[in-house]
């Protein structure tokens, strides 16, 4: 085993948890998880700790808004409060409208199911990228996530190493690129090595 074998994987025993995981989403190819990630990956896009953005997207869960409808119907105070709940305060009344706004074009645009976005892109990651940042919320930043913790249950995506996970490579000494270190990580996920190597960017 060569050195950037050996600190890919010490990187993944420590750090291979994905936010998905930690926010306590099973992520499977159906509109439910899939709705609840693209929350997570909105929440996590603010300039904000990742455990606020992580216990924000639990509150909601426990909120029951855990689908675009029941988003689009809670009202804003509701979507705020939870929100505060999570402790997600300096960002809530923007977020919270957000939440609403994006959960009316999901209902709207494709039947409240990611997976008809997904389609739509036809296998285009570009597009795929693109299509989800028409969300309200969602930019660049929020699409990435969104993209690393999908690659999970849409095989077609991966590998998925953003700008982010590349420059926690860079930190590391290791390769920034992305066949390169899924190469060398082996039978790891590459959604698990991108929240590895976004973890060591962010540490």
């Amino acid at each position: 085993m060569n050195r950037d074998e050996r600190v890919l994987r010490e990187l993944v025993s420590a750090y291979g948890r994905t936010f998905a995981e930690e926010a306590g989403i099973r992520l499977k190819d159906t509109p439910q998880p899939l709705y609840r990630l693209l929350v997570l990956s909105l929440l996590l896009s603010a300039r904000i700790r990742a455990s606020v953005a992580v216990a924000a997207a639990r509150a909601l869960h426990e909120e029951h808004l855990d689908s675009p409808r029941r988003m689009a119907e809670a009202g804003r105070q509701r979507r705020v409060d939870a929100l505060g709940r999570g402790g997600y305060r300096r960002y809530d009344e923007r977020t919270a409208t957000q939440l609403g706004d994006g959960a009316e074009l999901l209902g709207r645009r494709w039947g409240g199911d990611l997976r008809r976005l997904h389609r739509e892109a036809e296998g285009d990651v570009g597009t795929l990228r693109e299509l989800l940042q028409e969300e309200p919320g969602i930019g660049p930043a929020g699409a990435d996530i969104f993209l690393r913790e999908a690659q999970r249950v849409w095989p077609d995506v991966a590998p998925y190493l953003d700008g982010k996970a590349l420059s926690g490579a860079g930190r590391l000494g290791l390769p920034e690129d992305p066949r390169k270190l899924t190469g060398l990580a082996g039978d790891t996920q590459p959604a698990v090595l991108a929240a590895a190597l976004v973890r060591a960017a962010l540490d």
